[in-house]
């Protein structure tokens, strides 16, 4: 049967791309992305492009089933998704092996995050399985909790909110399985580590850290939960709705363990957010020195004194970093004191670059773990979550390099665009024609220019002599760029008026491909020097934190370095750049991320701000590019199969080539040749309603079909059932006969049953009164032989019979009785074995008792007898047997097997056997048991073969080959043996602690002969303690002493290894575990 494949057209709401959207405005553009929103489309294409809207709710579009739905299926198949893209991106990664990227754009609060999010948990989910491939992915995707953590914050705009840029590499092999990964992260806001706007937070892992660690760690951080007592924390913003901070902490501890962090890491990272919260503390006062200058110092030394404590820093030194400031000149040191704002300026610098360098550090130590280890060469699929365009009402230099940033991506979107579409026409042999766009290289070069750009001119000023402010740095933009088209200020010659008030005296604008953005120089200068000062630096490098002394490696003496370090926008053009070169490298795949409203609620679709957002996006300018060709391109076979039914020729099946069916389409549809092109795999249609004319001409045509297809069944539904009726009655008739004709017979039957029952019945009744005839004579002629036979045998016996004859013919026949019972027990007495349970039947009711107390009596007797022919070994034999029965027997499972085994003690023969004479001659005692152990190793749990000796007074372990002893320990030094439950040969000699013999520790030994070992140790134990029991614990895990440490030895059931019998495993420092067999 044939398939049909659905269709980005079918059940479109609106139009699911808007390159089909006709006729094409602003207006109609917002419209159809309010319509979709509606119905909960919240995907619309712009061809490969996928414009996201954040529904601000969950819904139930990203469930297996969708994975599944998918996954391996045409761009163009099904409704749009991200799910479509991050296929068509892993597709032709693992296919065609070419490196993808996938840039996801918007403003905060437009979903970024949460769509890398998506297309991480859909590669996972389609590429290999494996426990190598899981733990990858799962390390992969555990990041993110951590990056949020120490990169996210609470905003305005966006409760989750993205304040750094984040690029992840993830490598693949070349099956597709992913390998490992790279992220690098851009321009973190650190001055949110200082500083809040109103109704926003700080970033969430001092929330998470106050209020979900443990009373303890808050003790060992000397932290309290009250987020009062902090000055870096804003207190209006601090608890959110739907955000629990707590559970959070717990998330980000478990990831941090998934990713690689170490327990000592995990630690030193809490100590530095710890430090930053207590810096945030520290307050100065102002005092005045004899020479009239004014210098700080710190008010209270408790927050600065904790901190100190924190970071092994010495006081002294981080409190004279806050009050003086070193600068070294060639040979020359120049020491001069900070007035209470500079060293307000201090301190704010050192908790920015503290908390910056500390999710560096982060950001390369996830690196460090989920980089990739083979070294052959990857498959590349990049992911970009970084910062959208911002228009605020006060824009400031981190807008200025965010925006110059989104202007580098929108250069690199319009030129891959373009070169795709161009690859595609010259694939196809379609005659290309050059396509009018914007090209904002302009502004790209009016803010990166070597020499004139704005990002130069500003280093320019940081770095030259002189007085260096805003001002001057404004003053120098007017000189070189008051002629620039896109640049306009208050003295430019490009602003209308000079009293044009929408443009301040301290501010400039710059016209972007998104509009124009008024940004304040008001802090540029600083914020681009981002200074620490050196004296700060050493006294970080001084620290006895590890982790300090790596932050800040420019703080060693050894290595002071008088350059000037480069600026943030010197840094992070150079990051740009870096990124866009390696964007380039790859194919793109983009996600423009929307929100449709600021109130982040459900349902609520806001024009002017989605209207806003099209704009900065360059949305419109997209759709443009995409139509300036071709609107519409399709594959000739599903073209064939979509619309075949609108030609006679090509319905219901074409036989030949899909493109001459294409062809012989077009031309029976009479469509203008100009409106379409035929390339070599696909059709080519220029204009939107060509192909909406294809569609109603299909959804006509349908519809006939559909009539067709419901005539057609109503007919074959009508005779089927007219067919089943007639069937029917035919068989309900041959069963209507077939039951008359049973019911005639059986009727016959019961008549002729009754006629011979009652035959039968007459013939019985006259051979039953025949038999009762004769019975009744032959019982009267044996009453009267009875009767006759009675009166001559009392008349002969009567002359016998005295007063006492009846008691004497009671009493001899009891006599007989008894003698019979006698001599019949005589000859059936059963064999004189004790556990013999014979005995022979009772032959008359009244011998009840006697027959009980002679079977007690015979018992007894035989036992006796049994016992009368042991000697002293087999009594102590059999002691041994009953002592080993009252420890072992139904408590251990290798008891039964060792009762038919008789104990023999000495299974080596020492004292006769040559080659252990030495090592008899060095014990001074009776040997009691020798046999052969093995001496379990804690450090691998491997077997040492050793020989086991027992006398009266100690254990003795001597080497088997060589026959030197190796440990003897005094039976009072044991304190209790250690055995489990299972059929298996371990046990473990535990001794009394501060002994001479524990000073190695307890012995864990195996043994084929542990019971009778056992027991005898038991019994010789017992007696050298002068009647103190030795203990015998029987558990499947118990503890031994090893010197100073303790392990656990574990009893598991589990398939035998290297034969049938146990194996000890160390499964770590702490744990040895014994695989038992289990028992037939």
């Amino acid at each position: 049967m044939e398939v049909k494949t659905k269709s980005l057209l079918d059940n479109m709401i609106g139009v699911g791309d808007m390159v089909l959207l006709e006729p094409l405005s602003e207006d109609s553009f917002i419209e159809n992305l309010r319509k979709r929103f509606d119905h909960n489309e919240i995907y619309t294409y712009i061809g490969s492009v996928v414009i996201s809207m954040n529904p601000y709710k969950s819904m139930l579009i990203y469930s297996p089933e969708k994975v599944e739905e998918y996954r391996n299926r045409n761009f163009y198949e099904l409704s749009p998704h991200i799910y479509a893209l991050a296929d068509e991106a892993y597709r032709s990664l693992r296919d065609q092996d070419k490196d993808q990227c996938i840039l996801i754009t918007g403003e905060s609060g437009a979903g970024k995050t949460e769509a890398s999010k998506l297309v991480m948990s859909y590669v996972a989910a389609v590429c290999g399985k494996g426990q190598e491939v899981n733990k990858v992915k799962e390390q992969l995707l555990q990041s993110n909790p951590v990056l949020e953590a120490f990169g996210n914050a609470k905003t305005v705009r966006n409760d989750n909110s993205s304040r750094f840029g984040k690029y992840m590499d993830i490598e693949f092999d070349f099956k597709g399985d992913p390998l490992g990964g790279v992220i690098s992260n851009y321009l973190l806001e650190k001055s949110r580590v200082v500083k809040q706007p109103r109704g926003e937070r700080n970033f969430h892992i001092f929330y998470q850290l106050l209020s979900g660690a443990s009373d303890d760690t808050l003790k060992k951080l000397k932290l309290d939960r009250d987020f009062s007592k902090y000055n870096y924390l804003s207190l209006d913003s601090a608890v959110v709705n739907g955000l629990d901070d707590a559970t959070s902490f717990r998330t980000v501890r478990n990831a941090m363990q998934i990713v690689g962090f170490m327990e000592d890491e995990v630690q030193s990272v809490l100590e530095l957010v710890a430090a930053v919260l207590k810096l945030g503390n520290i307050e100065f006062k102002p005092e005045s020195r004899c020479n009239g200058t004014d210098e700080s110092r710190v008010k209270d030394k408790n927050d600065l004194k904790e901190m100190c404590e924190l970071l092994g820093i010495e006081q002294s030194v981080l409190e004279r970093a806050f009050s003086y400031r070193t600068v070294e000149a060639k040979l020359e040191k120049v020491s001069t004191t900070l007035n209470v704002a500079q060293a307000y300026y201090a301190r704010d610098a050192l908790a920015k670059n503290l908390y910056s360098r500390l999710f560096s550090w982060i950001v390369t130590r996830i690196n460090e773990s989920i980089k990739a280890q083979a070294k052959t060469r990857h498959k590349v699929m990049g992911v970009l979550d970084i910062y959208g365009f911002e228009i605020f009402d006060d824009n400031s230099f981190e807008q200025f390099i965010i925006n110059y940033c989104n202007e580098k991506l929108q250069q690199i979107f319009i030129e891959l665009t373009l070169r795709e579409e161009q690859e595609e026409y010259i694939r196809e042999d379609i005659e290309w024609t050059n396509i009018e766009y914007f090209n904002n290289a302009i502004i790209c070069d009016l803010i990166e220019n070597h020499q004139n750009g704005i990002l130069a001119m500003l280093d320019e000023e940081c770095l030259r002599p002189g007085t260096v402010t805003d001002e001057t740095f404004l003053d120098k933009l007017n000189t070189i760029c008051a002629q620039h088209q896109h640049f306009e200020s208050r003295l430019s010659k490009n602003s209308k008026f000079l009293t044009d008030h929408s443009l301040p005296h301290s501010c400039f604008r710059i016209q972007h491909y998104a509009g124009k953005v008024l940004y304040r120089v008001e802090g540029f200068v600083d914020k681009n020097n981002d200074l620490l000062y050196r004296d700060l630096s050493q006294a970080m490098y001084k620290a006895n934190h590890s982790l300090i002394k790596h932050l800040f490696p420019e703080g060693n003496p050894a290595k002071v370095n008088l350059k000037r370090p480069p600026t943030a926008g010197f840094q992070f053009k150079a990051s740009v750049g870096t990124l866009m070169r390696n964007l380039q490298t790859k194919n793109p795949n983009y996600i423009r991320c929307i929100k449709p409203n600021d109130k982040k609620a459900p349902h609520i679709f806001t024009e002017s701000l989605v209207c806003h957002q099209v704009r900065y996006l360059g949305l419109m300018e997209n759709v443009r590019v995409r139509r300036a060709g071709y609107a519409f391109r399709q594959a000739y076979e599903p073209c064939l199969e979509r619309y075949k039914m609108l030609c006679k020729r090509t319905w219901p099946h074409w036989r030949g080539p899909a493109r001459e069916g294409v062809e012989m389409l077009m031309a029976d549809l009479q469509v203008p040749a100009e409106e379409f092109s035929y390339g070599r795999s696909k059709i080519f249609i220029r204009n939107p309603r060509t192909l909406f004319f294809l569609e109603e001409r299909r959804r006509q045509c349908l519809q006939d079909l559909a009539t067709l297809i419901q005539k057609i069944y109503r007919g074959w539904k009508c005779r089927t059932h007219f067919l089943l009726l007639k069937k029917s009655q035919i068989v309900v008739a041959a069963w209507y006969r077939r039951y008359a004709q049973e019911k005639k017979y059986q009727k016959i039957k019961r008549a002729t049953t009754v006629v011979q029952s009652y035959t039968r019945g007459w013939q019985a009744r006259k051979l039953l009164r025949e038999l009762k005839h004769q019975k009744r004579c032959k019982e009267a002629v044996t009453t009267i032989a009875a009767y006759w036979h009675g009166t001559q045998v009392r008349r002969e016996y009567r002359k016998f019979f005295r007063a006492n004859a009846g008691k004497k013919i009671y009493n001899f026949t009891i006599q007989r009785i008894m003698q019979k019972y006698f001599l019949g027990l005589k000859s059936t007495l059963p064999s004189m074995s004790p556990i013999d349970k014979n005995w022979p039947v009772r032959p008359y009711i009244f011998l009840d008792g006697v027959h009980t107390e002679l079977r007690r009596i015979f018992h007894l007797w035989r036992c006796k007898k049994y016992r009368s022919r042991f000697t002293e070994e087999k009594k102590a034999v059999y002691e041994e047997k009953l002592e080993a029965s009252e420890l072992f027997k139904d408590k251990k499972a290798l008891y039964p097997s060792s009762v038919s085994q008789p104990f023999k003690g000495d299974y080596l023969e020492i004292s006769k056997n040559p080659k252990y004479q030495k090592l008899n001659s060095s014990v001074d005692e009776k040997v009691l048991l020798a046999d052969v152990v093995n001496k379990i190793n804690r450090a691998n749990g491997k077997g040492a073969t050793r020989i086991l000796l027992l006398t009266k007074k100690n254990v003795v372990l001597a080497d088997q080959k060589t026959g030197q002893v190796k440990a003897s320990v005094a039976l009072p030094d044991l304190t209790s043996v250690s055995v489990s439950t299972q059929n298996d040969g371990f046990f473990a000699l535990r001794l009394k602690e501060g002994s001479a013999s524990a000073v190695k520790g307890d012995f864990l030994l195996s043994s084929e002969h542990l019971i009778e070992t056992i027991t005898k140790l038991h019994h010789i134990g017992s007696a050298a303690s002068d009647g103190e029991q030795l203990n015998v614990d029987i558990a499947d895990e118990f503890l031994v002493q090893f010197k100073q440490d303790k392990v656990c030895v574990k009893f598991i059931q589990g398939a035998p290894k290297n034969g049938n019998g146990a194996s000890c495993k160390r499964k770590n420092n702490r744990l040895l575990e014994v695989s038992v067999p289990a028992s037939a």
